[in-house]
């Protein structure tokens, strides 16, 4: 079978929740759902398991990362575009460890933006490269950015990252907000004892922006689940950290995100959109809309489950599209209705 990412498979997966996307000869598109009737539209695809920082969440300490056999540009396009064209997909995340790592990353979102229905293409990295390139992403099709930064006090943010440099993020995420990579949201996981007494010095730099700031609930993944009792700590115990900023929180309307957010009211005046990533509190694996797919092609149907095969074989040697979506719908079919307790893989591999 020739290798042509516009070749529709001949699976029909209807969904019967949310209105179909269009094909790209303006026919509908099937949807992909699960076995717990959860549609997914949203693709969190891993670029590389590399990045320069090691954050004590994300990598043990002492752990590489893990080389692997990269899917490649042509191989992302044809894939990404059998997912838009043919099941529905209409959102993807370009994650990693961190996707700037990859030296063709502009040459695959162009590729990615110039498909005849393209997703909305976002990416979550880690900040320190997007000075240098944040115009260039934007040129090519990338329309918005998450930036990770986990504290704002130099000390605290090398203890967690293992790298000397927030002033770099910081100037990337200003890099990020002038090449119109908007809106700029910030994420950061909250670690007992290591950053939750930087949360309000966190939602006041991103209330100077104008961004808004995402708190994560710690998540027990891989070699770190054994340490998470003790560095874990629950929105209620972030939301009581922010008291002495915040008058009041208001809830913001559902966006379809993971977060739970509001709009809150500082004690100064101002106002800025808060949110909460909460996995462990209060799951939201109900409305689950999700897959991801690691920098070598395999399947994690749930961030903490582990995969569920691997695409390769349908992408290699030529694309195959009906293979795909048989790996796909397989994988799917084992996606849990509710998260396992901990996770085996760690998020690096994953791309969170």
């Amino acid at each position: 079978m020739r290798a042509d990412m516009t070749m529709a498979g001949p699976l029909v997966i209807r969904s019967q929740h949310r209105s179909p996307a269009r094909t790209q000869r303006g026919a509908v598109a099937a949807g992909l759902h699960d076995a717990h009737g959860r549609v997914i539209e949203y693709l969190r695809l891993s670029l590389t398991p590399s990045c320069p920082m090691r954050c004590v969440y994300c990598r043990p300490a002492g752990m590489c990362g893990q080389a692997c056999d990269q899917m490649t540009s042509q191989e992302i396009t044809a894939l990404v575009g059998h997912l838009v064209a043919n099941h529905g997909v209409r959102k993807v995340r370009l994650t990693g460890g961190e996707p700037t790592c990859r030296r063709d990353l502009v040459p695959i979102i162009e590729q990615l933006a110039a498909l005849p229905h393209p997703p909305q293409l976002t990416m979550t990295t880690n900040g320190l490269s997007l000075a240098r390139h944040a115009t260039a992403l934007a040129a090519a099709g990338l329309t918005r950015v998450n930036v990770s930064i986990d504290s704002l006090d130099p000390d605290r943010f090398r203890q967690i990252t293992g790298v000397d440099d927030v002033e770099r993020v910081m100037g990337g995420i200003d890099a990020a907000i002038a090449a119109g990579l908007m809106p700029v949201k910030l994420n950061a996981v909250v670690m007992r004892n290591y950053n939750d007494q930087d949360m309000a010095d966190l939602v006041d730099f991103a209330a100077n922006r104008q961004l808004e700031m995402r708190f994560i609930e710690l998540m027990p993944m891989g070699p770190l689940a054994d340490t998470w009792g003790s560095r874990y700590v629950s929105e209620a115990w972030m939301k009581r950290c922010l008291d002495r900023i915040v008058e009041t929180w208001a809830p913001c309307p559902a966006d379809g995100s993971a977060a739970r957010r509001y709009q809150a009211r500082l004690t100064d005046g101002r106002h800025v959109t808060v949110g909460f990533i909460t996995p462990m509190s209060c799951s939201f694996c109900d409305r689950c809309d999700r897959i991801r797919i690691s920098a070598d092609g395999a399947l994690y149907p749930c961030l903490m489950d582990k995969p569920a095969g691997t695409l390769m074989p349908g992408l290699r040697p030529l694309f195959d599209p009906e293979k795909v979506t048989q790996i796909l719908l397989e994988g799917l079919g084992r996606k849990r209705i509710e998260h396992p307790a901990t996770g085996v893989s760690v998020m690096t591999e994953i791309g969170g």
